[in-house]
């Protein structure tokens, strides 16, 4: 008996992730309930990918898994999964189940729980997540998702329409997978999307962006972009992408960005769609994206208008226009301006030459100081020192003071300041 709870050795999970789940289905075992590792975890690994989480399906109701284990949270008890923590690890582990009734093409309205594993995978979305292994290795493959994983393609368990209409995100996460994993998408599947994809507009756009956001970070963004407007799918979301066409050497530079400055690669694709920093500033918050994402988004985008717009009869102000742009947008959004730059060199699209990105970078490197923060006196000291009450006057007189400074022009001590800023004052007696 001992030998049956021996556990098949995972190669692409940690080893503890993976010990304790194993340790959860033996203690299933041994009550006398079926229990396999179901989903993403067994896909990924027969992939070769790295297994970030590993769930559990089981022929025991929630509550019989709720008395079993010691450490149980009821995440979402009503529709049969628990959380069972073993050790550091928690778990996610839902019974045998089948679902209908899903009035808003997200999300069933009854679930009814069954006996049989092969039931609860027909429910799920494609053949290559509907596959569960026992923890002697046993497979439960009953919709050929290894076999279209050798072949490299995306199916619908079943019939596609269905399936996305039982929950309409699906049709978005098949587009991200063949973009993430570089498969096809089988025809009948594409064919579903086609027919069932006006009912992406019941989606909550947070679910949306989240997916696109593991399109616009994977190794083939350009592909997952290309599939999402072929479908349809960006004119029928709650907040339509206005897509009208778009330059294909700038959305081309995308692929020379790393997945790790994902921020870049969004700006590039709105910049190919013509759309301004302004606009960008309303969708984004429109497709929830994070503060910090969509400020880093706006504020490249805004430098980019800004140096576009630079007169070209100002040759010999560019180093003092550049230093503004810089200390106006912030070092990081400069940072990741050149780099969109040399990408678009490489597509032959960039708005500048070699030599002068390399003279923006340079200048770039040499500022002294960066922000306001940095500058050896205060608004509130420099009213003192200039005996004036506040006023707009200052915001500008501060900002003269920080140019000079990170352009090296000033020293940035209390006294070089307070004496450049009585000079300013004095010359412009409207300040």
């Amino acid at each position: 008996m001992a030998d049956m709870f021996n556990s098949i050795q995972w190669r692409n999970a940690d080893g503890p992730m993976a010990e304790q789940s194993a340790e959860v289905i033996r203690t299933l075992l041994r009550h006398g309930h079926e229990a396999y590792w179901v989903g993403g975890c067994v896909r990924d690994e027969y992939m070769g990918r790295r297994v970030s989480d590993m769930d559990i399906t089981t022929s025991a109701l929630p509550e019989v898994t709720c008395s079993i284990f010691p450490k149980v949270i009821p995440t979402g008890i009503k529709h049969g999964t628990v959380t069972v923590l073993m050790g550091e690890q928690a778990f996610e582990v839902t019974t045998y189940r089948v679902e209908s009734g899903y009035e808003d093409h997200r999300h069933p309205t009854e679930v009814s729980f069954v006996r049989e594993v092969k039931e609860d995978l027909r429910r799920r979305d494609f053949t290559m997540n509907a596959m569960a292994r026992g923890i002697d290795g046993t497979w439960v493959d009953p919709f050929d998702g290894r076999a279209d994983i050798d072949k490299q393609l995306i199916r619908c368990v079943g019939d596609a329409r269905l399936r996305f209409r039982e929950d309409a995100l699906r049709m978005v996460r098949c587009i991200r997978f063949a973009s993430v994993f570089g498969f096809s998408i089988a025809p009948h599947t594409w064919r579903g999307i086609l027919s069932e994809r006006d009912t992406i507009g019941w989606i909550a756009l947070e679910r949306i962006r989240s997916e696109f956001e593991k399109i616009m970070a994977g190794p083939s963004p350009l592909r997952g972009l290309e599939m999402f407007v072929r479908s349809g799918l960006h004119a029928r979301m709650k907040v339509p992408f206005p897509y009208t066409g778009h330059d294909k050497d700038t959305i081309a530079a995308i692929d020379r960005i790393g997945p790790e400055q994902s921020w870049i690669r969004w700006s590039l694709l709105l910049l190919s769609c013509g759309i301004s920093a302004q606009e960008a500033e309303r969708l984004l918050r429109l497709w929830t994206f994070s503060n910090r994402q969509r400020e880093a988004i706006v504020k490249l985008l805004k430098l980019h208008e800004s140096y576009m717009q630079l007169p070209g009869d100002r040759e010999a102000h560019i180093r003092i226009d550049w230093i503004r742009l810089v200390l106006a947008q912030g070092a990081e959004a400069a940072h990741s301006w050149l780099s969109m730059q040399k990408a678009l060199q490489e597509t032959g699209t960039a708005s500048i030459s070699w030599d002068r990105i390399k003279q923006l970078e340079r200048w770039q490197q040499d500022l002294l100081i960066r922000s306001l923060k940095d500058l050896a006196i205060t608004g509130s000291e420099l009213l003192e020192a200039l005996g004036k009450p506040g006023g707009p006057w200052l915001g500008e007189l501060l900002g003269q003071l920080l140019e000079k400074a990170a352009a090296g022009d000033l020293n940035n001590d209390k006294e070089s300041l307070i004496d450049e800023a009585k000079r300013v004052v004095i010359h412009n007696e409207g300040i």
